[in-house]
């Protein structure tokens, strides 16, 4: 994967990239889990449930126990974990000066999360990071019904922006957000520590924190201007 256009858009993830959010939210569920009688540690759901919806997490559960889950279950557990974030949401390291450089470089930003519209209303909100992101360039796949690793919530955030996916890179953390992308068409950056495995998609571009990032796309911002001066 690679910007095959002028670069125009970035496009971030929430959870596990700007906010430590993915590990409070797994975690709640595997409280839940074990409630309904799965034995499942706080690890293994966040192995198993990062990146997910929550409707397909609790059908997840309901099949382990053999238990039907209530009806508004993802609901009741969407407002939990809003409550939660308010208070106890933190920043990924670096996040709050990697934005920053972001925007010094003139690129505009936008947000594509399964996190809901709410939650992501309290992690900003509490971590500062509201002062840096505007709220309609947030864009919730629980809430527009665009989940990935379906391609529409990254397709959607670019059409909003009026460019096409040849112009935009993604941030993500997890395999199913970078599917996401590459569905899309998009060029995708994965942050993760470089000791753990990841797809082995041509062109990713793995980094292991988000100071890095700034520099990736100065890179690119540079190959492209090298690239219009000698068309020139």
């Amino acid at each position: 994967m690679r910007v095959d256009g002028a670069l125009k858009l970035v496009i971030f993830d929430c959870d596990g990239v700007l906010v430590d959010g993915e590990h409070l939210s797994t975690a709640k569920m595997a409280e839940e889990a074990r409630n309904h009688g799965w034995n499942l540690s706080n690890e293994e759901a966040h192995r198993i449930f990062t990146g997910g919806e929550l409707v397909k997490i609790g059908e997840r559960i309901g099949r382990e126990t053999g238990k039907t889950m209530p009806e508004n279950w993802d609901m009741m557990m969407q407002d939990r974990i809003v409550k939660m974030m308010e208070t106890e949401a933190e920043t990924i390291d670096g996040a709050h000066q990697m934005l920053e450089e972001v925007h010094a470089l003139g690129l505009p930003i936008r947000i594509g999360s399964n996190s809901s519209g709410a939650e992501m209303d309290a992690k900003f909100s509490s971590t500062g990071l509201d002062s840096l992101i505007e709220e309609e360039r947030i864009h919730s796949g629980r809430d527009l019904d665009m989940p990935k690793p379906r391609p529409d919530l990254y397709l959607h955030a670019a059409e909003l922006e009026g460019v096409g996916p040849e112009h935009c890179i993604v941030l993500e953390d997890s395999d199913t957000g970078a599917e996401a992308a590459r569905r899309a068409g998009m060029a995708c950056v994965l942050l993760r520590d470089l000791s753990k495995p990841a797809p082995s998609w041509p062109g990713l571009i793995r980094i292991g924190h988000l100071s890095e990032f700034p520099e990736v796309l100065r890179k690119i911002l540079a190959a492209q201007s090298g690239g219009s001066k000698q068309a020139a």
